[in-house]
């Protein structure tokens, strides 16, 4: 395996990517055709499972993006079962502490590094020296998202095997009483102090879209592995806009006509 998203941001590089959802090879597939950096397959808010997901990654075929899985749980079976469909990452959820990123690393790794049960499948049909360069080359990322991980985020961040991190702000506003007001004053701080940790120990830093501010200014601030919404929003977004963009231009072909039958 050849993690091309670990290379990228070691190297400081910025990285984008989207949220995959819909539990259709169509959907993988086309996107995969524009070069973004890296896809998420959500199983943790989305109907994909490890059998949806695997289908989603092979359609994408061969193209530049980086097949990563959020897991539904900080869980070695569920992580394991995930890898073996051929991710090259793990996005484990509610890592709140020392230890539950740990036992995110333990279970991406095989022994004696982890304890990753050795049944790769899929990536050794794809890459006859997985077992060889999977310890090296998977990537592991960790969610903050709670109090108390922003409170616990430099342990977090300085387990050995932790490649990156991902603030979740909206479970992070719930955390703090404040659900849903991702711009308040007390969740833009928790997100700064995350971000300070994190480039002082060299841990790339990622974010759901602009977290409560604009996407360009956390491109200025730095992140480096940075969401820009899931495939729902892009089927929305487009709807909505091709929409209105007619129902403008018709307004203005009636008002023509009102002013052709006046003059």
């Amino acid at each position: 395996m050849f993690n091309v998203l670990k290379r990228n941001l070691r190297s400081g590089s910025q990285t984008f990517g989207l949220w995959i959802t819909i539990p259709h090879g169509d959907v993988s597939e086309c996107l995969s055709q524009v070069p973004y950096d890296w896809f998420v397959f959500d199983q943790e808010h989305s109907p994909l499972d490890d059998q949806l997901s695997q289908q989603l990654i092979q359609s994408m075929g061969v193209t530049g993006v980086t097949p990563l899985i959020r897991v539904a749980a900080n869980d070695p079976v569920l992580i394991k079962k995930a890898l073996d469909t051929g991710a090259h990452g793990i996005v484990v959820p509610y890592v709140n502490t020392r230890e539950d990123a740990e036992r995110a690393v333990s279970a991406c790794l095989y022994p004696p590094r982890g304890i990753r049960g050795c049944g790769p499948r899929r990536g050794k049909i794809v890459d006859p020296d997985y077992l060889l360069t999977a310890n090296d080359e998977m990537f592991v990322m960790v969610q903050i998202e709670t109090a108390e991980a922003v409170e616990n985020v430099e342990a977090i961040l300085s387990v050995e095997g932790v490649d990156a991190y991902f603030v979740g702000p909206y479970d992070l506003s719930a955390s703090m009483g404040v659900m849903g007001e991702l711009s308040s004053p007390q969740v833009q701080e928790a997100i700064g102090s995350v971000f300070a940790v994190g480039q002082r120990l060299g841990c790339p830093g990622g974010l759901w879209m602009g977290a409560g501010l604009p996407l360009e200014e956390r491109v200025r601030e730095g992140w480096q592995f940075l969401s820009l919404g899931m495939d729902i929003d892009l089927l929305l977004n487009a709807g909505k806009t091709a929409l209105a963009a007619a129902r403008a231009a018709g307004k203005g072909r009636d008002g023509e006509h009102g002013r052709r039958e006046t003059t």
